[in-house]
């Protein structure tokens, strides 16, 4: 499939054909590390979009989709904490906003998830026996999710600092 670049993006000095390579080049990685296609490609858009945030119409005439199709994708990308919506003032249109600590949210969003894990693995053991093959399988499956949690609680720690003293307190 071509994808037309973005009329927008001359406008803001950009080479409109480089900014669509980008945008499909990383949407298509990130369809290889399981992302649905078209969030993909919306949040590559955002992502690379000058303001961080553009409408359900922008973002269809940038990627030559339908409304529906951005409507769907931004609707995952909600879900998992990538993107916000927000209203323009004065407007009953939609902007899609992606932050600058979007991968922030979605990491410690994952981490609920860990939690109702580890819960429902910890219920697997006990309904087992941790001797059985099975007891011991999810036992060890619990371990790794607490290990994984506790580590990604002193990452985000240390990612805050880091992004501090690189971008700024007010980054």
């Amino acid at each position: 499939m071509t994808t037309e670049p973005n009329p927008g993006a001359a406008e803001s000095g950009r080479d409109p054909e480089a900014l669509s390579k980008f945008v499909e080049g990383f949407a298509a990685q990130l369809v290889e590390a399981g992302m649905q296609r078209m969030a993909a490609r919306v949040f590559a858009a955002l992502l690379a979009s000058d303001a961080g945030a553009l409408t359900s119409a922008e973002l269809g005439e940038q990627l030559q989709v339908s409304p529906a199709a951005v409507s769907g994708a931004v609707r995952y990308l909600s879900q998992v904490h990538m993107v916000s919506r927000e209203r323009e003032p004065g407007s009953r249109r939609e902007r899609y906003r992606v932050h600058s600590d979007q991968w922030y949210e979605a990491l410690t969003s994952r981490d609920a998830v860990l939690k109702r894990w580890g819960q429902t693995l910890r219920v697997g053991v006990d309904s087992l026996g941790a001797e059985t093959p099975g007891g011991m399988r999810i036992a060890e499956t619990l371990a790794f999710f607490e290990y994984l949690e506790g580590e990604l609680t002193q990452l985000m720690d240390r990612w805050r600092e880091e992004r501090a003293r690189t971008f700024g307190q007010g980054a």
